[in-house]
């Protein structure tokens, strides 16, 4: 396997000294050893990808240099636009270097939101007219380093390095763990369950939240009946907007979690202008993008009450123990909408922790039939 060190060094000596982008699962050895080495304002954990490649641009702007970009290959729809309409040498001609995890690369099991992207992804960056390398744990760094440079140099646009399942040896970052939360995700789904309505519609984010919902929904003997955003991250809050708008007369619960909040924040002031009385949105918020490592956002940072009050959100709630989720939570529903719910929680999940069974067209039509009300 490749060492993190060794290709972090690797892309030092062509002078990539600046890294941004949104972690990735594959990438988390890779991202933990940057996290620990890269220079103070050098390393940006970005709410999007599409954030990132822009922050590259404007670095490589002011300096001449050369960044670096990682991300899950799911992300690479965020950058199609900075990438064809920004950096391409067609327009400003800015050279930069993705790091792209390849999830559902084909012939590697994966999970169902991962498969066509995976297929896909060479083709995508063809299209964009992305030369790529792939890297997997036998790559000759230095063999293939100096045509990545020389990419860079004669191009002026992007390359990519398309990094496969198990290229890197482990990496445990050094950074101390935020201290956040006491309270569990899974502890605090199962308090709104047990004190939610039948009636409830809920939809839930991607990564650990989904898991643990459909989990718990099991060990309730309930029938499957949320929707689980598998994929799509950050698109949870729009999804469930749009539930309330076409089902005004039932309570909709979004589960969101701070890493999918953050990563497209415009939906919240749409939220708040549309004012669906019906909307109760769930933040459950652990500062960390748990899912894919336990990288850090910036969600102990945020005053989330203010964003939202300043996005036209009728209320906010805040509650850190199952005690105060099941004081508040039933309150909830004789107040109208949008409302937004912080639950504040530690990072962890039960290492036994499992994932759907059904496949998302089986969750799809489950959701639906509990939405028009047919018998569970």
């Amino acid at each position: 396997m490749i060492s993190p060190a060794d290709l972090f060094a690797a892309l030092d000596r062509i002078d990539i000294d600046f890294y941004a982008g949104v972690p990735d699962s594959l990438l988390k050895s890779f991202c933990a050893y940057v996290e620990d080495h890269a220079e103070a304002g050098r390393h940006v954990i970005t709410a999007n990808e599409g954030n990132a490649v822009a922050l590259a641009t404007g670095y490589h702007l002011a300096t001449g240099r050369v960044g670096a970009v990682y991300l899950q290959n799911s992300g690479l729809g965020n950058t199609v636009n900075p990438l064809t309409s920004l950096t391409d040498a067609e327009v400003y001609s800015i050279p930069m270097c993705l790091i792209v995890g390849w999830r559902g690369e084909p012939g590697v099991a994966d999970e169902p939101q991962h498969i066509k992207q995976g297929r896909i992804t060479p083709t995508q960056l063809e299209l964009l007219d992305i030369p790529y390398w792939e890297v997997h744990a036998d790559t000759d760094l230095d063999a293939m380093m100096p045509e990545v440079a020389q990419a860079l140099r004669e191009r002026m646009a992007p390359v990519a390095l398309l990094v496969r399942k198990n290229a890197f040896a482990a990496h445990k970052s050094q950074r101390q763990q935020l201290a956040f939360g006491t309270l569990s995700r899974e502890d605090a789904l199962r308090c709104l369950l047990e004190s939610g309505e039948t009636s409830d519609i809920l939809v839930s984010t991607t990564g650990k939240t989904s898991r643990e919902l459909f989990e718990l929904r099991k060990a309730r003997g309930e029938s499957p009946r949320d929707f689980l955003t598998v994929g799509g991250m950050g698109h949870t809050a729009s999804i469930a907007l749009g539930v309330a708008l076409g089902q005004t007369s039932r309570r909709v619960v979004c589960l969101d979690g701070d890493g999918s909040s953050l990563m497209h924040l415009g939906a919240w002031p749409v939220i708040g202008s549309l004012k669906p009385k019906n909307l109760v949105h769930v933040l459950l918020n652990n500062a960390a993008h748990e899912s894919v490592g336990g990288q850090p956002t910036v969600g102990d940072q945020v005053d989330f009450e203010r964003v939202a009050r300043s996005c036209g959100y009728t209320g906010y709630f805040r509650a850190e123990t199952v005690e105060e989720i099941a004081s508040v939570w039933p309150s909830l529903r004789n107040l109208d909408g949008p409302i937004l719910f912080e639950i504040r929680i530690k990072t962890g999940s039960r290492d036994d922790l499992g994932r759907p069974t059904s496949t998302p067209i089986q969750n799809k039509e489950a959701f639906m039939r509990h939405v028009r009300g047919d018998a569970e």
